[in-house]
C-alpha cells in the first residue's frame, strides 16, 4: 500500500487531537513547534464555582494563548489534550474533589512528555491551572530535560510575570487574602469564560482568621508552606474574596494571562538547546 502524502495546506490546526499521525509526523519535523500540555484537577471551589474551575480555566487560557501566538509568528503551537487529574488529596473532605498520588501525576506528565519526544516535538510548555501541582509540574519538566539532553521542556503556572502581578494589582480591590482559591481572581475569570455556571448569589468571602506574616495564601503566598487539610482552613472551600468578583476583571485578566502564556511559548520556541557535558 503506497503511503499517502499529507496535506499541510491550514496546518497545524490548534488541538494536537485533530492531526493525523502522518500531519504530526510532519510537523515533529520542524523545530519551532511547541506542545502545549495544560494541567489542572478537579476539586471544591466554594458554593459559588463549579469543581472544574481549575480545568476550564487553564484550558481556556493556553488555547487562547496558543491562538494568539500561532496567528503571529512563523512558529506554531499545538495545544495538547489537558491533564485533568492533579495532585489534590487535602481536599477530599469536599465531595466531587479527585486525586492523583504525587508520584502517579508525576509519572503521567513524563509518559506524556516521552511520548512527545519520541515522536519528535521536543519542545514542551506544561501550563499548571492547580497551585498544589506546582512542584510535581516543575519536577516532570525538570526530569524531561535531564533524560533528553536535545529537548527543551518548561513549566510555568499563570498570572505569575511582573506584568501580570501588576494587572492583578492594579485591577483587585479586595485586600491581602483576597486572592487565593476560588476567589476574586478565580471567580472573574470563570464569569469572563462561562456565566452562566456562576452561581454569584453563593458567592462568599472566607479569609482564614490564623494567617501571619509568614502563613499566609494570596496569589503570591507567604515564605513559609503550611497545608493542612482544606478542611481545616476554610468552611466554604474558599480563601479568598469570591463577593469582590466581576465579569470585567475576569476579561482584563484573562487577555493578560493569555498574552503571558504566548511570551512564554515565545520563549521555547527560539530557545537554543544546550546539552550540556558530562564531566567525568
Amino acid at each position: 500500500m503506497a503511503e499517502p502524502a499529507p496535506d499541510m495546506r491550514g496546518k497545524p490546526r490548534v488541538d494536537y487531537g485533530e492531526h493525523t499521525w502522518l500531519e504530526l509526523r510532519e510537523l515533529a519535523r520542524r523545530d519551532d513547534v511547541v506542545c502545549v500540555i495544560p494541567a489542572a484537577t478537579l476539586e471544591d471551589h466554594g458554593y459559588h464555582l463549579p469543581i472544574d474551575t481549575d480545568v476550564r480555566l487553564v484550558e481556556a487560557i493556553t488555547r487562547g494563548a496558543v491562538e494568539r501566538f500561532n496567528g503571529r509568528s512563523d512558529a506554531r503551537a499545538l495545544l495538547c489534550p489537558t491533564q485533568v487529574h492533579g495532585y489534590t488529596p487535602h481536599h477530599l473532605d469536599f465531595p466531587g474533589s479527585v486525586t492523583l498520588r504525587w508520584n502517579v501525576f508525576v509519572e503521567s506528565l513524563l509518559d506524556q512528555g516521552r511520548s512527545l519526544i519520541h515522536h519528535g516535538f521536543r519542545r514542551i510548555l506544561i501550563v499548571n491551572g492547580h497551585g498544589s501541582n506546582i512542584p510535581l509540574v516543575n519536577m516532570a519538566a525538570r526530569l524531561l530535560n535531564v533524560e533528553h539532553r536535545d529537548a527543551i521542556c518548561a513549566s510555568s503556572f499563570y498570572l505569575t510575570s511582573p506584568a501580570s502581578l501588576a494587572s492583578l494589582e492594579q485591577h483587585r480591590t479586595s485586600g491581602a487574602g483576597g486572592m487565593a482559591h476560588a476567589c476574586e481572581l478565580e471567580t472573574s475569570l470563570y464569569l469572563a469564560v462561562r456565566p452562566d455556571l456562576v452561581q454569584m448569589d453563593l458567592a462568599v468571602t472566607e479569609i482564614p482568621a490564623d494567617y501571619t506574616e509568614h502563613v499566609h495564601m494570596d496569589w503570591t503566598d507567604g515564605p513559609l508552606s503550611l497545608m493542612p487539610h482544606w478542611s481545616a482552613i476554610t468552611e466554604s472551600g474558599v480563601t479568598g474574596d469570591a463577593a469582590a468578583a466581576t465579569a470585567e476583571k475576569g476579561e482584563i485578566w484573562l487577555d493578560r494571562a493569555r498574552e503571558e502564556i504566548a511570551e512564554f511559548i515565545a520563549e521555547v520556541a527560539v530557545r537554543p538547546r544546550n546539552r550540556g557535558r558530562d564531566h567525568h
